[in-house]
């Protein structure tokens, strides 16, 4: 008789390549990923273009929780919860500004934008300073990362530094943020965040890197969009293409092309078919990528960071969970500062009319996550179905290092090994008790000098 089963051999089953419609939508497993990942995982919450001068701050998010990241007095990031240390109410309620200090509505308890309490109600200081400490009940402080101008923050102290945590994939994440000079800090946040909420749940997107749909899920595009979905029947478009992957959870794509066969209008990208403007500075983008980075200016887009990031491009579309059933999508935009204004211009235009809110192809996408995500609620469904991911299961991956020089494990398109690897971590970290569980040994690593994993 068919009865739920919780346990993890039978929610993630990477050996067989399925896993259970119900980490989609079970309540129980949902509170546990609040708890188990989004309270111990780096997280992505923004970018220093956002808060170039001290006292400003913008709102973001960590998993539900809302959080303030701002540059305190001392010209250092901080990202502190927008929860007051006295009753738990808000403290910022504007999602950007300048400010020195933030002052709760409720008793007016107000904090400097390091996160320590300055004062309490007045009339009361006396009184509460008999019994308390004001440096033991500043804003909850996270730790904070800056990595090329993006912001990564975790709540905990005994999770690895960014870099760590990152296990090789920072090679790629830096390779897309850096600009066409090399600058590492050459990136900027053009058109502000684009952001919706859609009834789905935060993992069924992840990782974004599915190559076999578009020829259908995208098939009313044809025509309308210099970015044409693929043809189903056409498997060129797997040749050369490979699925990376790190034991550490995070994945992405890479096309490597022969490269004595390689076109220069080959490296410009379908995205920019079309637009004499930006192809032309693509492709004299492409060129100095190639002659400065070598086979990584084949790195096209932000590396999908566990757990949370998935990338179109140089796009971050942060999956902030509200609930089993419901996320915020928050895109961020990201762009060479130095690029002609009309560039600029031209591609955040380009990306919202492609994967902004009501974009061609997002809204696609949107309807079929949000499907799944209803459709994984029903006990049959929860229960009674396996979903698929034994793509290329019988095809090795490919050690980066050994084969090709880079990071990363290999794997060659068409295949779902993204989903397995991204699973596989997903359910080790739910598992995991701490910290030293969760870590990736050295002979597993998939970093250019460390281990030969095989």
């Amino acid at each position: 008789m068919l009865h739920s089963d919780t346990t993890w051999g039978n929610l993630v089953d990477n050996d067989n390549g399925y896993v259970s419609a119900a980490i989609f939508s079970h309540p129980d497993i949902y509170q546990q990923e609040l708890e188990q990942i989004f309270a111990r995982m780096w997280l992505f919450v923004g970018h220093v273009s956002q808060i170039p001068k001290r006292g400003d701050y913008v709102r973001s998010r960590m998993g539900e929780e809302q959080v303030i990241v701002t540059r305190g007095r001392d010209d250092k990031v901080y990202v502190l919860l927008n929860s007051c240390a006295h009753r738990g109410n808000m403290v910022c309620r504007y999602d950007e500004g300048n400010a020195l200090a933030f002052q709760c509505s409720f008793h007016g308890w107000t904090f400097g934008s390091d996160g320590r309490l300055i004062n309490v109600s007045p009339g009361t200081e006396e009184e509460y300073l008999k019994d308390i400490r004001k440096e033991d009940w500043g804003l909850l402080s996270a730790r904070v990362a800056v990595f090329q101008g993006t912001i990564w923050a975790n709540w905990d102290k005994d999770a690895p530094d960014f870099v760590d945590y990152l296990g090789g994939a920072e090679d790629y994440l830096g390779a897309a943020l850096s600009d066409a000079e090399g600058d590492p800090d050459g990136t900027e946040l053009a058109g502000g965040i684009m952001r919706w909420r859609v009834g789905l749940n935060w993992k069924v997107p992840m990782p974004d890197l599915d190559m076999t749909h578009g020829w259908i899920t995208h098939r009313s595009m044809r025509g309308l969009s210099p970015i044409q979905p693929e043809d189903g029947s056409n498997k060129s478009r797997f040749k050369d293409g490979y699925h990376v992957w790190w034991p550490e959870g995070h994945t992405t794509s890479m096309h490597l092309p022969d490269e004595t066969k390689q076109t220069a209008a080959a490296s410009v990208g379908s995205e920019f078919a079309g637009d004499p403007i930006l192809t032309e500075y693509m492709r004299e983008r492409a060129a100095k990528r190639k002659e400065r980075l070598g086979r990584m200016a084949s790195v096209r887009e932000l590396p999908h960071v566990f757990p949370n990031i998935g990338a179109v491009g140089r796009i971050f579309r942060i999956l902030h969970p509200q609930g089993p059933d419901a996320v915020e999508m928050w895109s961020y935009i990201l762009i060479d500062k130095n690029a002609p204004k009309e560039v600029k211009e031209a591609i955040v235009i380009g990306r919202q009319r492609i994967s902004g809110p009501n974009g061609l192809q997002q809204n696609d996408d949107m309807e079929n996550w949000y499907i799944q995500t209803r459709y994984s609620k029903g006990f049959m469904n929860r229960w009674g179905l396996r979903q698929n991911n034994t793509l290329g299961m019988s095809t090795p991956s490919l050690h980066g290092p050994s084969t090709f020089g880079l990071s990363g494990m290999y794997h060659p398109h068409p295949t779902d090994e993204n989903y397995r690897r991204f699973f596989e971590r997903y359910a080790h970290v739910m598992q995991a008790n701490t910290w030293n569980e969760m870590r990736v040994k050295s002979a597993d690593s998939a970093r250019v000098g460390v281990g030969v994993r095989v």
